[in-house]
């Protein structure tokens, strides 16, 4: 069965679990099950868990995964929602990757693509805020916001006032439409498309992409299994400053005011510690085939044996 969708950083997610021991695996990005299955393959000890909450990508990764029937199982929803609420046990590698799929930004109908004919950007076709309500109801504050927030925009009121005043004369009703716009404010000429961070800010907001990563860190502290592996895949600066600030803090093992004269802790509050100093990017090899994979950013980190 042919995937739509190419797994980035294959060969190094693969290797960052490969001291797990027997228990379960957790995807909470299925996608279209390039890394699950590939995992599966490989360590014929684990049980499989995927999380997703796109339909078109579930469907697809059951078929994907029918050889291995009995040690997958496939839940919808968002992977914040879904991860606390599950019983299985011992959890031993949790990967995510929080890229948008190949097959979202190649559909036109979904809305991501700069020269889409819609204007949705939703993850979960049944969730309630589309591109469409952000880009033709927020007010002009609330998107210069998002712009800065969420895209770093730096000519980002005046992208706002782009938009509002285009709106005023007609509602914006496509993606393309809206790749104009930024045209209009943002010279083109470099590496990416003059909307690219504008189009991420919106997809930001719309998926709650940033709410969703912290709300996983903050299930993961609270709730891991001994020896836990967790990999997770990051496509830009604010992703990779979330997972990157929260691996720095697991690792800490002093919690003392920095203006403490001496340590009083104790300095055992490390709960584990990152299995690289950096991130670990895509190859020279990979970028060939995947370009998509340039931004990406891998962050593994172990949990105590011990804890």
């Amino acid at each position: 069965m042919q995937t739509p969708h190419i797994p980035v950083l294959l060969d190094e997610v693969l290797g960052s679990f490969k001291d797990v021991g027997e228990g379960y695996f957790v995807d909470c990005t299925l996608g279209y099950a390039g890394h699950s299955s590939e995992m599966l393959m490989k360590y014929d000890n684990i049980q499989h868990i995927g999380i997703d909450r796109d339909d078109e990508a579930l469907a697809f990764s059951k078929k994907r995964l029918e050889p291995f029937a009995q040690r997958s199982t496939l839940y919808k929803g968002t992977f914040a929602e879904v991860f606390p609420m599950l019983e299985e046990t011992p959890i031993v590698a949790v990967l995510a990757d929080f890229g948008v799929s190949s097959l979202q930004l190649d559909k036109m109908e979904r809305g991501f693509s700069f020269n889409s004919d819609t204007l949705d950007m939703r993850m979960d076709a049944s969730a309630p805020l589309t591109a469409y309500e952000v880009v033709n109801t927020y007010p002009k504050d609330k998107l210069e916001y998002i712009f800065d927030a969420y895209g770093e925009v730096r000519s980002y009121r005046k992208l706002a006032g782009a938009v509002v005043e285009a709106r005023a004369k007609a509602p914006i009703e496509s993606a393309k439409e809206l790749s104009e716009i930024a045209k209009t404010v943002i010279p083109s000429g470099g590496k990416i498309h003059p909307a690219t961070l504008m189009f991420q800010a919106i997809r930001i907001e719309v998926n709650n992409e940033l709410g969703e990563i912290e709300g996983l860190l903050d299930v993961l502290e609270k709730k891991h299994s001994k020896g836990e592996v967790v990999s997770l895949i990051s496509f830009h600066s604010l992703e990779d400053r979330l997972v990157k600030n929260r691996f720095k803090k697991w690792a800490t093992a002093c919690i003392c005011d920095p203006q403490a004269m001496r340590c009083t802790c104790g300095k055992n509050h490390a709960i584990g510690k990152a299995l690289s100093s950096k991130p670990v990017t895509a190859t020279k090899a990979e970028l060939k085939v995947n370009p998509r994979s340039r931004s990406a950013k891998l962050r593994s980190f172990r949990f105590k044996k011990d804890a």
